[in-house]
């Protein structure tokens, strides 16, 4: 596929995705779904070695949430079943984890996208906005799951009932992201810590990711349970065979993602 709304690059063994809509901020529309789905099924192939995916978006923000006029109708409960809801899941379930560079605005599903990232490094003039308000709609993309466990019941509400700006810097304070760097040095950042997670244990970290997802929903017992079972599967890795070695010898490990 040719893509119009996406770019797609591969440096160091990371999946560098970008949104390419600058006119518009990014904002997504069915194409771009399309292209994105493509793009994910080929950082899955394990031919193109993916070992972590960075998303950012190009110009001047991130994502402005829902391309209206690409969209006719705002997004239907059957739109999001049949495609955002997958989307999100895919996202959920990659096998190697995500970074998400926020280059400006992520608003509205945007935001939604921008938080999929297990690392979000924000510039410093970047913004989260939920801006359903506006629109007579209520927030998607899984912001009514993750927000309240993310930054508590109360700012959760406050954020989509006003849909003010949240800048980086209080975004940073409130724990809803991990780091702000200056606005030109945001891709080097981001690139740098998805460089530093490609070279990990992937399969270690895949399964991290699925216990930290799983863990929001799971009793203590349930998670005790499930940390054995994903234990179990690190433990007959290459790279756990890897890193007890390169201890012993006190050396750095130098892990394959196997």
């Amino acid at each position: 596929m040719d893509y119009q709304r996406i770019t797609l690059e591969v440096k160091n063994a990371v999946g560098i995705l970008t949104l390419n809509h600058p006119e518009v901020l990014n904002a997504i529309s069915p194409l771009m779904i399309d292209e994105l789905r493509d793009a994910l099924g080929r950082l899955e192939e394990p031919d193109h070695g993916i070992r972590c995916l960075l998303i950012t978006g190009a110009g001047r923000g991130f994502c402005s949430g829902a391309n209206l006029g690409g969209m006719g109708v705002r997004k239907s409960g059957s739109t999001m079943d049949d495609s955002y809801n997958p989307l999100f899941l895919r996202l959920r379930d990659l096998p190697f984890p995500i970074v998400t560079a926020i280059n400006g605005a992520a608003a509205g599903i945007g935001m939604s996208l921008a938080l999929m990232g297990d690392l979000v490094v924000a510039a410093r003039s970047a913004f989260f906005l939920q801006a359903f308000r506006r629109i007579g709609l209520i927030p998607d993309g899984g912001a009514t799951y993750m927000l309240p466990r993310l930054i508590g019941h109360k700012r959760a509400l406050e954020l989509s009932l006003l849909g003010e700006r949240l800048p980086a810097p209080k975004a940073l304070e409130w724990g809803l992201i991990n780091r702000v760097v200056d606005d030109d040095q945001l891709r080097e950042e981001a690139l740098r810590l998805a460089e530093e997670l490609a070279k990990g244990p992937t399969v270690a970290l895949s399964l991290m990711r699925k216990a930290y997802w799983e863990s929001l929903d799971n009793t203590f017992a349930q998670q005790l349970r499930l940390e054995s079972v994903l234990q179990k599967l690190a433990g007959v890795t290459e790279d756990n065979k890897e890193g007890v070695a390169s201890f012993r010898e006190k050396r750095p490990a130098v892990f394959k993602g196997k």
